[in-house]
């Protein structure tokens, strides 16, 4: 029987050091392809060498696209149609698991292979309690009702849920973010399985939650030895948490080493590219690059003869065209897949490298454009006409963003961050207070509120489901606009003009979200929102998620689009490096009360309020010789 998770003392662990056991997990010249027999193969990934021992942590950097989740898939069983396993082996200790029955496999997978998936609000089955997943799944491996219970109760009150009893009867809907996210990792270890692959536990989530997971999935992985694949786009997240760390481009290991070495000195000309596109939160401010293009797509792979990254290479010369590089061992623990290691450099020129919004507010006039005056809202229980005591949502909330100022908003969710930004844009409506726009109250007939209101635009978090997945880009980008105002002609045009500013193919124009990346559905996301040239544009976690080459390039757009347009933005997010970048002013709100305000630069380097020191101490630290706060316990 399947030896469930016992009850765990986090302060009473010690790391496990097995750098000469066998591997654990072992992928050697691992190569899928797709495509039918009719079809030229493609090879999705290609010659991909892993090693992973009990107890170690591998992380798997790269953008959207790169082939982290399909070696997911492939461990899984669970290749897309037309997908195969072409070559090479995988290895989970004394298993080949590509010579297994697709029942045997099965019977590995939520058991001694556990998977935590990236979505936590998605992957939870709204139609199910918490209890009834910990029933399904602890039923596959052979427990009684009872059993299962009493086991699940534990395994929750072990992720630091308070009050397991009633998170057990609770829908994930109930539940924040974090709070779901702590479910997932507690079935995942409820069997106390050996591997567990973590698809971005911690996307998306705020500076204290993340955290707190990553104390958790630690603190839980080193006291049962078990060994993670460690999926996430965060390479300073990677160097603080995983043991080695394997960087992917187009399908490929391009670069591999040990956590700490590969984030100090990086070698691959890729792997230096997402360094120079992370914003800094300490010390100068610099302008980001990102590499130009973008990933390739599986129908380019055929047409890349030599190194998948040498079109957006900077460093590139005609030999690195001419056929694919080997991963080759450097000797000192690390391995390379590049035939010019001492020709690399940083790759893409950062874009406005003169305008740094830190210095922006010694710039800006006097007179507001908005102006957030003593306004609070209450969720009331039952109804306006219900007597129970309501959630006050935001409390007394008071700023002012002049013309073209980026101002930042920061706090971990459920802070009033969102409601703050739905009360300007008029998706709710004040409890008391006022909002004014060029001194006038938002309000009055319907005509002229909406009159008003279009000089205002929300760009909301997740652009697939704020886009319409019907309509083209150019029917989506040109949604603002009055009907019968413009004519075909002239609306074409301005869809061409913003895809251009937003740097989108104009081929864009025809397609539909679903046939775009999640950086190209935000680029559409924020050219609708500029269409009309808006005065105040409000943006809501719009680069939670993204890579970092992607949100650079977003970041620097914003930028751009601020000298372009001089627009004003309300910069709704959790991530403190990325407010600093952008934005010259920023609010700390916690508990829908705005605890903190200034200049970002003060406020981040000296900050008074308790809680903004707490926030800023939950940052991975950019000097990885310092030890994360969540880790040092």
């Amino acid at each position: 029987m399947t030896t469930l998770l016992s009850p765990l003392a986090l302060q009473d662990f010690a790391p496990h050091d097995d750098a000469a056991s066998p591997p654990l997990f072992e992928a050697r010249g691992l190569t899928v392809q797709a495509g039918s027999l009719h079809e030229r193969p493609v090879q999705v990934l290609r010659d991909v060498n892993l090693t992973l021992r009990r107890g170690q942590v591998l992380g798997l950097i790269g953008e959207s696209g790169a082939g982290k989740s399909m070696l997911g898939r492939v461990i899984a069983d669970q290749l897309p149609d037309g997908f195969r396993v072409a070559s090479g082996s995988l290895r989970f200790g004394a298993t080949d698991l590509l010579a297994l029955s697709k029942r045997k496999h099965r019977s590995l997978l939520g058991r001694e292979i556990a998977f935590i998936p990236q979505e936590p609000m998605m992957a939870l089955n709204p139609a199910m309690t918490i209890g009834a997943h910990f029933r399904e799944h602890l039923r596959r491996l052979g427990l009684s009702a009872g059993q299962g219970r009493k086991a699940a109760l534990a395994a929750l009150a072990d992720v630091r849920i308070e009050a397991p009893e009633t998170v057990y009867d609770q829908y994930g809907f109930q539940l924040s973010g974090g709070m779901c996210q702590r479910v997932l990792i507690a079935l995942a270890f409820i069997s106390n399985p050996d591997l567990v692959i973590a698809d971005e536990p911690t996307a998306s989530l705020d500076v204290t939650t993340q955290g707190h997971i990553v104390s958790l999935l630690r603190a839980l992985q080193k006291r049962h030895g078990t060994a993670v694949l460690f999926i996430t786009h965060q390479l300073r997240l990677a160097a603080q948490i995983c043991d080695q760390v394997a960087v992917l481009y187009a399908g490929e290991v391009v670069e591999e080493g040990p956590a700490r070495e590969l984030f100090l000195h990086a070698r691959h000309p890729y792997t230096c590219a997402l360094h120079a596109a992370m914003p800094n939160f300490d010390g100068e401010w610099r302008a980001l690059a990102s590499p130009s293009g973008q990933m390739p797509g599986l129908p380019e792979y055929p047409m890349l003869t030599g190194c998948r990254f040498a079109p957006r290479c900077a460093s590139a010369i005609d030999a690195c065209l001419a056929e694919p590089p080997v991963l080759a061992d450097c000797g000192d623990a690390r391995a390379l897949r590049c035939i010019r290691p001492g020709a690399v450099a940083r790759n893409a020129e950062a874009e406005n490298a003169e305008t740094n919004p830190l210095s922006q507010s010694k710039q800006l006039a006097a007179a507001p454009l908005l102006k957030v005056d003593n306004v609070t809202k209450i969720f009331r229980r039952g109804g306006w006409l219900s007597r129970a005591p309501g959630q006050t949502a935001v409390s007394s909330a008071s700023f002012s963003v002049a013309p073209g100022e980026f101002v930042g908003v920061v706090g971990e969710s459920g802070s009033g961050k969102s409601t703050l930004g739905r009360l300007i844009m008029g998706l709710e409506e004040p409890s008391t207070g006022r909002i004014l726009l060029d001194d006038k109250p938002l309000g009055g007939d319907e005509a002229e509120w909406r009159r008003r209101i279009a000089s205002i635009q929300f760009v909301f978090q997740d652009p697939r489901a704020a886009l319409n997945p019907r309509r083209s880009t150019l029917q989506l980008v040109t949604q603002p606009l009055q009907p019968g105002q413009v004519s075909r002609q002239q609306r074409r045009a301005q869809a061409e003009h913003m895809l251009r500013s937003t740097g989108l193919p104009l081929d864009t124009l025809t397609k539909i979200s679903s046939q775009m990346s999640g950086g190209q559905r935000q680029r559409v996301n924020i050219a609708r929102a500029l269409c009309n040239t808006p005065r105040l544009l409000i943006a809501d976690e719009i680069t939670s998620g993204l890579d970092v080459s992607v949100q650079a390039q977003i970041l620097n757009l914003l930028l751009r689009l601020r000298s372009e347009f001089d627009i004003a933005l309300l910069m709704i997010s959790h991530d403190l490096a990325v407010v600093r970048y952008l934005c010259s002013r920023v609010l700390v709100m916690w508990k829908g009360v705005i605890v903190e305000s200034g200049e970002t630069e003060a406020v981040f380097s000296r900050p008074q309020h308790p809680y903004t020191r707490e926030l800023i101490a939950a940052l991975p630290p950019e000097d990885i010789s310092k030890r994360w706060a969540p880790l040092a316990t």
